[in-house]
């Protein structure tokens, strides 16, 4: 039996539950994702900015923290509860909230220890969240939150128990990152930011989910050094790549999606089906249970 993929709109940061896929005779492990945030550099009315939770096994990760993110994980759990963070890179609405979670770790914890989680920042990123640290507060101050790790492009890293590779990708003139995360049979792939990329095709290569950013109503609105993609290069990158599947997000209120096509949303949830449960469950003409 095979449980379709499935989106509904909840409570942001609610917690989900791991479903399993049967198909022929082996059961394949399904990925959870959570979408806490998909605001664009501005935010979207009532709106967070980049924060997607995924879940698997009782094991998540955060892949990027921009304002409005810790508010929407502390509306279920009073004070997030997550294994991994992952930064793409430092333009603030993809890991402002990162500030605060620092101060409610330092002065909500006085009492009882809150829980600290991996933070996964580019190699460099150390350097400049302590110098960052010394402007606003402690040098060591995120080091009072979290266990503060660098990744390097190209090498694969462990967080959260989910295997991550960063590939660089254009933003302008900012080092950037997309990340490919797998789990136990399940690959997403995410741009973070990004301007039309082979690496960007490479990122999603075969991946069950591609979560790409579409900002721009057309591409000639970007400036002469691209940073973002519209929904035709989204596209375009999606179907080179191969990918299962297409959500598009960082997208602003004001430019809807063309019909058919499958935008993020603050609260949305999904649970992705590894590709080979999917064939198989075509193969064998079973129908998704109710």
């Amino acid at each position: 039996m095979i449980f379709a993929p499935r989106s509904c709109p909840s409570r942001p940061g609610f917690a989900m539950t791991t479903r399993i896929f049967r198909a022929t005779d082996r059961q394949y492990m399904a990925m959870n994702l959570n979408v806490i945030g998909s605001s664009p550099a501005w935010p979207n009315p009532g709106g967070a900015h980049s924060g997607y939770l995924l879940e698997e096994n009782g094991r998540s990760l955060l892949l990027d923290c921009g304002p409005g993110v810790l508010s929407r994980l502390r509306a279920s759990n009073g004070w997030p509860v997550i294994d991994a963070v992952a930064i793409t890179h430092f333009h603030l609405d993809h890991w402002g909230d990162l500030v605060p979670w620092v101060w409610g770790s330092m002065y909500r914890g006085q009492e009882k220890p809150l829980p600290k989680p991996e933070l996964w920042v580019f190699e460099g990123g150390r350097s400049y969240l302590e110098n960052l640290g010394t402007r606003l507060g402690f040098p060591d101050m995120f080091d009072r939150a979290f266990v503060l790790h660098e990744y390097r492009g190209g090498e694969p890293f462990a967080a959260g128990g989910f295997e991550v590779l960063a590939l660089r990708l254009p933003h302008y003139t900012l080092e950037t990152y997309g990340f490919r995360v797998t789990g136990e049979d399940v690959t997403l792939a995410y741009s973070g930011d990004s301007a039309p990329s082979d690496h960007l095709v490479e990122l999603a290569r075969d991946a069950d989910l591609f979560v790409c950013e579409a900002t721009l109503e057309r591409a000639e609105f970007d400036g002469e050094l691209r940073g973002h993609l519209d929904a035709e290069e989204a596209i375009d990158a999606y179907r080179r790549a191969g990918a299962a599947r297409l959500l598009l997000t960082h997208r602003p209120f004001e430019l809807p999606l063309d019909d058919g096509l499958e935008g993020a949303y603050d609260g949305l949830e999904l649970t992705i089906a590894p590709r080979v449960a999917r064939s198989a469950d075509s193969a064998s003409g079973s129908r998704p249970a109710p």
